[in-house]
Formats: C-alpha cells, sequence, structure tokens
C-alpha cells in the first residue's frame, strides 16, 4: 500500500502535529493491536506493509511500552460493551489481538504477557490446528492442548474461519460454512461460547452488499463482534462486526508505535478505502 518511509513521516510529524494543534478532535479511541507471528524471520523481500512477523525482542518491547505508560489492556467484548453502552472513553485501554494461531503465540508472546498479567485474544483458522502441530503459511500453529492450557490461563479465543479463505471469493453456502463450522469446533475444544471472529485478508468494505450479507451471518451465528483488516483505532460510532485495527510488525520502533496507539496511524484507512474503491472499479 504505502512506502515505509512516507507512512511514517507522514504519521510521526504531520498528524501528531495536526493533533497537537488541535486541528483534529482528541476523543480517545481504543488501539486493537493485530500481530501475528512473533519470530525473528526477517522475510526479505516482502513489503514492509505486508509484513507480519514481531521479533521477540520488538515484541517484549511493545509490551513493556504499553506496562510503563499505564495502558489496561482489555478485551474485545469489553469494546463492544463501550460502544453499545454510548459512555464516553475517558481511560487509556488497548486490545491486543493475534490472527492465524501460530505455535510462537505459546512459546514467545504467552511469557511476556503473563509477566504484565496482559490478556489477549487469539484468532485461529480451526482447519490448522489439531492433536499434533500442523503448519500454515510455512509456520508450526498451535496444537488444541496448548489452546486449552492458554485458555485456562487467561488467553481468549475466536474464529479466523476453518480454511483461512478470502469470504467474499465463496459461495453463500461456502462462507456461512467457514464462519459457522470453525466456532463449533472451538466451542466443542474448549467447552465455552466463542463469541469474536476475524476476517482474513483484505476487508471488502467498498462492497456495501457483502457487508451486509456477512453482518447477518455473524449475527446469526451468535457472535458478538468481529474484526478486521481495516486501519484505525476503534471508536464509538464503529460498526461491532467490523472493527478496525492497528498491524504491527518488526519495523515498529517504540515512537511509532506510540503514534499507532494514538491514532496518528489511522489516516491510512482512507487511503486503504480509496485504494479498494479504485481497485474494484477497474475489476468491473
Amino acid at each position: 500500500m504505502l512506502y515505509l518511509g512516507i507512512d511514517r513521516l507522514i504519521t510521526l510529524y504531520l498528524f501528531s502535529l495536526l493533533r497537537t494543534l488541535n486541528y483534529f478532535c482528541k476523543k480517545r479511541h481504543i488501539p486493537i493491536l493485530m500481530y501475528h507471528s512473533i519470530s525473528k524471520n526477517s522475510e526479505n523481500g516482502i513489503h514492509p506493509y505486508y509484513r507480519i512477523n514481531t521479533s521477540p525482542d520488538i515484541f517484549a518491547e511493545h509490551m513493556r511500552f504499553i506496562n510503563e505508560n499505564n495502558y489496561s489492556v482489555t478485551t474485545l467484548l469489553d469494546v463492544k460493551n463501550h460502544i453499545e453502552s454510548g459512555i464516553k472513553i475517558t481511560n487509556k485501554y488497548v486490545v491486543i489481538t493475534f490472527d492465524d494461531g501460530y505455535c510462537d503465540f505459546y512459546t514467545e508472546a504467552f511469557p511476556v504477557l503473563q509477566k504484565y498479567g496482559f490478556t489477549a485474544t487469539v484468532f485461529l483458522p480451526t482447519g490448522f490446528v489439531s492433536k499434533k502441530g500442523l503448519k500454515f503459511k510455512e509456520n508450526e500453529t498451535l496444537t488444541w492442548n496448548q489452546v486449552r492450557e492458554l485458555n485456562n490461563n487467561g488467553i481468549s479465543f475466536g474464529s479466523h474461519t476453518v480454511t483461512h479463505p478470502q469470504l467474499k471469493s465463496l459461495r453463500k453456502e461456502d462462507i456461512r460454512h467457514e464462519i459457522i463450522h470453525s466456532k463449533e469446533v472451538i466451542e466443542d475444544k474448549l467447552g465455552e461460547s466463542i463469541r469474536a471472529f476475524s476476517y482474513p485478508f483484505a476487508f471488502p468494505d467498498e462492497d456495501n452488499g457483502f457487508m451486509t450479507f456477512l453482518r447477518d451471518v455473524l449475527q446469526e451465528s451468535r457472535y458478538d463482534c468481529g474484526v478486521t483488516t481495516r486501519i484505525g483505532t476503534t471508536s464509538m460510532k464503529d460498526d461491532i462486526y467490523f472493527l478496525k485495527r492497528i498491524p504491527i510488525n518488526s519495523l515498529d520502533n517504540k515512537k511509532l508505535l506510540n503514534a499507532k496507539l494514538n491514532g496518528y496511524y489511522d489516516w491510512c484507512y482512507y487511503v486503504q478505502l480509496v485504494s479498494k474503491i479504485i481497485s474494484a472499479k477497474l475489476k468491473n
């Protein structure tokens, strides 16, 4: 989407300055951080915007920063309740999420989260979780025994479909299967209700008809909330089924992380949306 240098400069200098000068309303929003793999894989050859790895050292630095700056790590269901209540957000909250259910969450991220007493939500593509470690995108995934252990120690889980497809490309009955069956599998393995859903791949918010159908399926399947790859912090006006998140990887130093937590990166959403609309029109 954006070259990292331009992305960083605009975020750290232009929008942070405009916020400071009160060009934008300073209503407090809730950042939902989107991590994937916690590993040392450098992802050479991959554009910075599409990188999904955060090194263990950088991740530990992020969690230390959140702790030292007095953020309360909360849950997606708490965010849902905030939005539905209409009560103004006054405290510094942050939500921590992980997509794809990689095993390195168990080995690298969880010990750091435990150190600070933080919780997180891990979204599982259930077709890649089993009794033995499988691989998804060449990375080993969690086993069900690890999932149960994590769940017993304060980590929440949600659905990330069964096979991690771009849902918009599927038939409606297949979309329903991906959303409903993944929820049923996790509920059977954990013995509790699964209430959060994470949309895989780029979210098609340029397609209002698809969004309406997707919201209906999530509601019918008794999900309470959902997250997407739409960039931005969450505000009181957001749809609880299509919450924005902040993508994180190893290139996020403390200065950039702080800017993202404070909403200075939210401008990227509009660039992201316009690019989707243009791409959709060109295809038609």
